[in-house]
């Protein structure tokens, strides 16, 4: 059982190199680790003095300009030529909790026709409490699987499949196209959509964990779901026939809930204004059409995406 990993990464810290030796030691060993990276200079700096062939049969970085990266397309280039039965995608601040989460993960496929698992991701010790509820909401301590009769169940969340750590099966994978290039964001949901559609369930993992949470600012989780938004809008045949907007009421409502139990309800304050930031960069995404170049620019995480998509 062969299992290739692919990691973007973008101005990488030494974490990274926590993360690779975690994976190298797992119950299940990977085949191989590449490094797809953004702009050479930083990594570079990094592996300088460590011992890592970086062209070898089990380690190797791919190097691609900021105006070349691309969501979908750039891991498709690291799974290009593999010969494993599994691939492993995650992302550079994705750290394993345990040497079982390739073990895990694996586990999971054992039901009928599932093509995908993806990971729980629990939060970094520095993680906010509005963080931590966000984990606990998103990544429950329960598995499961999706397929398409859940779709008027779970809306919009039956396509949901985080790329921070998602397992797929190569043959799969392939047979049906890999992820979709020219994306901005969510290459993952859209390939779930594909998958879903073609028969296949996508389970999730609770026991395969990875240590994943950021600390936004309001801007930030503003421009992230703008872009989150765009990705939604350029994608119709997706996202159309489901609903976002009840995931959001029912999101806010368990964060009322989470902050009460933990003593600290004045706390939902401040997280609800961040909620309506991101409200309101999901809604202007959703419409960047009606918006001017100069407007999208100050909106959106991603200038490069869009002056590669206006050129």
């Amino acid at each position: 059982m062969l299992i290739d990993i692919i990691i973007p990464t973008y101005k990488p810290d030494e974490r990274l190199f926590t993360i690779v030796e975690k994976l190298r030691h797992q119950t299940v060993a990977p085949n191989r680790i590449v490094l797809m990276n953004t702009e050479q200079k930083y990594l570079a700096n990094l592996l300088r003095g460590r011992n890592y062939d970086t062209t070898g049969k089990h380690f190797e970085v791919k190097n691609v300009s900021a105006r070349e990266f691309d969501h979908g397309a750039t891991r498709n280039e690291g799974a290009k030529g593999s010969s494993a039965d599994f691939l492993l995608f995650m992302t550079q601040d994705a750290e394993p909790a345990d040497d079982k989460l390739i073990e895990n993960m694996l586990r999971a496929f054992e039901g009928e026709k599932i093509a995908a698992v993806y990971a729980r991701q629990l939060p970094n010790e520095d993680a906010s409490l509005g963080e931590r509820f966000s984990r606990e909401f998103n990544y429950p301590d329960r598995s499961f699987v999706k397929t398409a009769k859940d779709k008027e169940r779970l809306g919009i969340k039956t396509y949901f499949c985080s790329n921070a750590c998602a397992m797929y099966n190569r043959e799969i994978f392939e047979s049906l196209g890999k992820f979709p290039k020219g994306m901005i964001f969510n290459e993952d949901m859209v390939f779930a959509h594909t998958l879903i559609e073609n028969g296949y369930g996508i389970a999730y993992a609770s026991d395969a964990t990875v240590y994943h949470s950021h600390n936004y600012t309001n801007m930030q989780q503003f421009r992230r779901n703008f872009d989150l938004a765009v990705s939604q809008a350029m994608h119709p045949e997706v996202f159309a026939d489901v609903s976002s907007e009840s995931e959001g009421k029912s999101y806010a409502r368990s964060a009322f809930a989470y902050f009460k139990d933990h003593g600290k309800p004045v706390m939902f304050i401040p997280f609800a204004a961040t909620c309506a930031f991101r409200l309101a960069g999901y809604k202007l995404g959703k419409n960047y059409k009606k918006l001017s170049r100069r407007q999208i620019l100050r909106c959106t995480a991603s200038p490069t995406f869009f002056y590669k998509y206006w050129s």
